[in-house]
This record gives structure tokens, sequence and C-alpha cells, in this order.
């Protein structure tokens, strides 16, 4: 990811925007120290973002009494792995300190609002280039380095707490791996892949936290799972962006219950339903991008949010739900009149697409991709046909990708870059992709989601007979149970 080009008034003001940031926080820590105010007093301001964005960590870390040695033993005690994690005050400080976390590492400017400016670098060359170009480095504007998860699953909970109870408000499984921002993400509610002991350990490391910070209302987690570990990304006491997706999905009004115990009500006086109830159907959110209107944008996702809104698709399985969310932004789901797919993807996704590739192979799809690819899909006995790159030669012996896809003969693009590189070939792809109007899918996670979406309508359209009827349930929102407060 380049770095993000600030004009010198545009980094003035950030940096001043920082400082108050900092400054207000180091007020309120220090008054947290020396017992001038309380937790539950700096909780009641949650709704200023300086306030509601403060990490966990630095809360309790002020707290009386405690300090960086208990805090990290009461997290230990809490269950509450969290990334490693490093704050630099210059470029060769911070390759230092990404040697001992180990790369990748994601990398946080501190004028960092809402992920803009963050990226992830993969090694020292690149995050020297990166600090030196975007980020003014010095003991009052540090740059943060936080350990990396790749290949982790994210998930979000939203929770109820009012001193004595907690009610998890719903589980959020993310359909995109770690590292792209929870706006951009689709997500799922219920999880779709998570065991119930994931989900029993989700439920009570989130009461475990709210009930530490004795948060009175809504509490979000962020959490990566990396194998059997499960790591806290953030945890936030206020509202969510993911709150009136949860309410929606379970019917549960989280805002109106939040306001109640706020106002003193508790979680036991609202009569709320069994929040470990299994739910009948699948709501999926998508984010909706937007590529159309910004030709040239390349269309790989990551830590700094791009969506302009999102949608919601119900259905009995994720794979219908997740192919309603498509319909509902109108990207066509292809059937294999509409062309060929391209597959392309890195060193690390190639032993994952074979999956991919049969699934479609299956479903009628003719598959075609560049030499590196295809030696796999072929040693999987998956045909398909080689075409040169973008950048490859147009003499007519064997196909270019640029020319199949100017041509409308490419229906579907999976290129899943990997690493810094993302101005070669993938980049001019992707982009020519974004102008031709050709859906492109950049990770792995995605891929197997919207292939499971296109078989799930398929075999829909086969069970009711009709090639031009979708054939899917309507399910709206007002036929799902409603809980009233």
């Amino acid at each position: 990811m380049p770095a993000p080009t600030m004009t010198p008034e545009q980094r003035a003001a950030a940096l001043e925007k920082a400082r108050v940031v900092r400054a207000k926080r180091s007020e309120i820590t220090n008054k947290l120290a020396m017992g001038l105010t309380t937790p539950a007093e700096v909780l009641d301001q949650i709704d200023d973002p300086i306030i509601g964005r403060m990490k966990v960590k630095a809360f309790v870390n002020a707290l009386p009494g405690f300090g960086k040695v208990k805090t990290e033993k009461l997290m230990e005690e809490l269950g509450i792995p969290q990334p490693e994690a490093e704050a630099v005050t210059d470029i060769e400080a911070g390759v230092r300190a990404a040697a001992r976390i180990g790369y990748p590492v994601l990398v946080r400017p501190s004028y960092v609002l809402g992920g803009r400016g963050m990226m992830i670098a993969y090694d020292a060359e690149h995050l020297r280039d990166y600090m030196a170009e975007a980020a003014r480095i010095s003991p009052d504007y540090p740059v943060y380095l936080d350990r990396f998860l790749e290949g982790a699953i994210e998930s979000d909970v939203d929770a109820l707490c009012d001193g004595e109870e907690v009610y998890i408000g719903g589980i959020l499984e993310h359909i995109e791996e770690a590292g792209i921002h929870s706006g951009d993400s689709a997500t799922c509610i219920p999880p779709f892949s998570f065991s119930e002991s994931l989900q029993a350990k989700l439920r009570e490391t989130t009461r475990r936290i709210a009930m530490a910070l004795g948060v009175r209302g809504l509490v979000n987690v962020q959490y990566a799972i990396k194998g059997e570990t499960v790591y806290v990304i953030e945890a936030n006491p206020r509202a969510s962006r993911t709150v009136p997706f949860i309410s929606k999905a379970t019917g549960v009004p989280l805002a109106k219950c939040a306001a109640r115990i706020m106002a003193g009500d508790s979680i036991a006086s609202l009569g709320l339903p069994s929040d470990e109830r299994q739910l009948d159907w699948f709501c999926m959110k998508e984010a909706v991008m937007p590529w159309g209107r910004f030709p040239g944008a390349d269309v790989i996702l990551g830590p700094e949010m791009k969506s302009t809104g999102e949608v919601m698709g119900i259905a009995k399985s994720y794979p219908e739900a997740y192919a309603k969310t498509q319909l509902a932004i109108d990207y066509k789901l292809p059937d294999p009149s509409a062309g060929k797919v391209f597959i392309s993807v890195c060193d690390r996704d190639k032993r994952h697409i074979l999956s991919v590739a049969r699934i479609l192979r299956y479903l009628g799809f003719d598959i075609c991709s560049t030499e590196g690819t295809a030696r796999v899909l072929r040693g999987g006995n998956v045909t398909c046909e080689v075409v040169e790159k973008i950048s490859g030669p147009h003499d007519g012996e064997r196909p270019n990708i640029g020319d199949l896809i100017a041509d409308g003969k490419i229906a579907v693009i999976v290129n899943t870059p990997y690493g810094p590189g993302s101005r070669g070939d993938g980049y001019l792809l992707r982009t020519e992709a974004v102008r031709r109007g050709v859906t492109c899918v950049t990770a792995m996670s995605a891929a197997n989601t919207y292939v499971s979406a296109i078989e799930a309508v398929r075999e829909d359209q086969q069970g009711h007979g009709s090639a031009n009827d979708m054939g899917m349930d309507v399910i709206a929102l007002q036929d799902l149970p409603q809980h009233t407060v």
C-alpha cells in the first residue's frame, strides 16, 4: 500500500488534532492515577470519541494500585492475550522493534483516526520507506507497531453490562481475514464456522472485560483468532457500528436496552431472551464499495476503511445470505455463460485454491490462469487455460488477460496479493477489472464464500425449475422475531 499523501496544511492539522487527543487522554489517566476521578465518571463520558477510543490496557494501567506489571497480570488472569506492540520515536528504533515483534507488523502513525494512513509492513525495507514518507516521528509523535496476525479470523462481540450481569448481544464472524477494517469486511451472525467451545470462550472473555471495567451500557470487543488462541484487538466501552446490524438480526434493541441500563434498570428487569439461544437464520452484512466511481482505484482492502455503506441479507444458510447481499448491491452473481473465471493467487494461497477451482469447474465455469497458478491447478487435476499476464505480450500465441477482460470474456477474477508489491501486474489487473466492471475477489476467505453463494443460487434455481428465477426464499426483516423493551 503506498504511503498516504498529505499536504503540509493537512499534516499540521492532523498533528494538532493528535496533540489535543494525547493531552486529554494524559489528563484522564493522571486523574485516575491520583484518585481525582473514578472509572465510572470516565465511562460516563464514553460518547466523547477521545475517551471512547481509549485502549482498555491504557485505562486499567492508570488505575491506582495498578501499573504496567499488574495490568499485564490482570490481562493474563482475564484470559486476554494481546499481540505484541511497541511505540517508537525514530525509524531505526522502529526497525529494531519490528525485528523483536516479528514481521509482518501493523504500522499506525500517531495522527491516525479511523484507520487512515495505517499499513502492513512485511520487511525492514518496506517499513523504513513507509516511516520515512508517511510519518513524522519524534518523542511527541510516536509510531505504533503491532504484531500482525497473518491469516487470523476476526470477530466482533457486542454486549450489555449493568455492573452485575453481562448480556451477550451477538457474536459476529468476519468473512475476510484479519487486517481488513471491520467497516469493510463482510460479517455473519450467527458465526458459521466457530465451534461451541470457541463461542463460549468469546462470551466468557467479553464478560470478564466488561465486569473488570465496570461498564454500564454497551461494550464492544474485537478479537483475532489464530489457531487455538483468542487475541483481543481492542475493547470499547461504547456502542459500535455493529450494534444496529446485530439488533436487527437478533430482534433485541441493544441501544434502547443500553439507555435503560444507564438510566438505572438492570438487565434482569428487561426480560431479554437468552443470549445463548440458537437463531434459525443467518444474517450477513456486506460493505458497499465506491470502486466504480474511482477509475484506477485498487480494490485491495486493508486497515483503512473505504466503504460508503452496507447491506443486509437474511437466509437459512450463510452462502444464500451472502448471495442476497451481492444482489442487493447489484453485483451480479455470474453463470458460465457470462464468461471465464481468471485465477491468479499468491504463493501462500496456492495450496488452498484447488477447492475453489474444483467447485467452479463443477458449476460449469471455464478457468484461465497465469503459468504459476495454472501449474498448481493442473497438478490438482483442474483443467485450465494458460494466459499471459496483463503486462505480457500481445503476439497472439497466448491470450493476454487484459485483452480477455477488454473483450468481455472474463466474468470473475480471483487475485490475492501478498506483501507490499501492489503496484505490479496485480495492480494493473485489478484496476482494469474496476474499469470494465468485472467482479474482483482479493482474499481466499472471500473467494470461498463467493463461490459458495454462486453454488447456493444455482441449487435454488434448479429446485425451482427456472434458470431465470433466482429461486431464493424471501425473508424480510419484519419476518424475524422482535423483542420489545
